[in-house]
């Protein structure tokens, strides 16, 4: 089964590059386009896409605010869509916006094709995909940010049991659910399942999330060099 993707980007040119690129794929299948965030809330609403390409600004309703208001009043059939960001702006403050706002992934519009497809597939699976710059910087911002754990964050600890706290710790350090299966003598679709019920009880949307949960909790930190 292909994977349906929803293209929203207010540049017409932009949209008809990647629907050319995205659509030599035989995996993944352009289903429609938008050009302002309100457009893609009644697209996504009508096409239930599996995936949403998301330019930041846009007319009307902006990338970030059409994502939260996508990933937050989803009333669809489940899994609901799930947005990867693409734009050219990757400030700070657009990569925490649009992570905050529930997007799965965060890529600059020079991503190559190939690399395009690949997040599209990691975030059609439920994973997060993030360019490197991108993850470089939101790893030295948390570092900074993080020397003293956040104590109301840190209360969200108190919901979760042993074993999910071991769970929380290696996806925090970047472990596949495979890895983690291994080191925890577990099966690999246990160790899924315990993701997405540790997700839910703390209200997070994807792993990036989860990642930063455990380091503003101090379940995790980064050791001196």
């Amino acid at each position: 089964m292909s994977i349906r993707l929803l293209l929203v980007d207010d540049d017409a040119v932009v949209r008809a590059g990647l629907s050319t690129l995205l659509s030599l794929r035989p995996d993944l299948e352009v289903v429609g386009e938008a050009a302002t965030g309100v457009a893609a809330l009644a697209k996504a609403a009508e096409l239930c896409p599996d995936v949403v390409l998301m330019d930041v600004r846009m007319p009307e309703l902006d990338g970030i605010g059409a994502t939260r208001r996508l990933v937050g009043e989803w009333t669809g059939p489940a899994p609901r869509p799930r947005v990867l960001m693409l734009t050219t702006f990757d400030s700070d403050f657009h990569v925490y916006s649009a992570l905050a706002a529930g997007a799965s992934g965060f890529l600059r519009k020079d991503t190559s094709p190939e690399e395009l497809a690949h997040a599209v597939r990691v975030v059609s699976r439920g994973d997060a995909m993030l360019s490197p710059a991108v993850t470089l910087r939101l790893i030295e911002h948390t570092v900074h940010r993080m020397v003293q754990p956040d104590p109301a964050v840190a209360r969200g600890i108190g919901l979760l049991g042993e074993r999910e706290i071991d769970v929380v710790k290696l996806v925090a350090t970047g472990w596949s659910n495979a890895a983690i299966a291994e080191k925890l003598d577990s099966t690999e679709s246990s160790v899924k399942s315990r993701v997405t019920r540790v997700l839910a009880k703390l209200g997070l949307d994807n792993r990036v999330q989860l990642a930063i949960f455990a380091y503003r909790t101090g379940l995790v930190s980064i050791s001196p060099e």
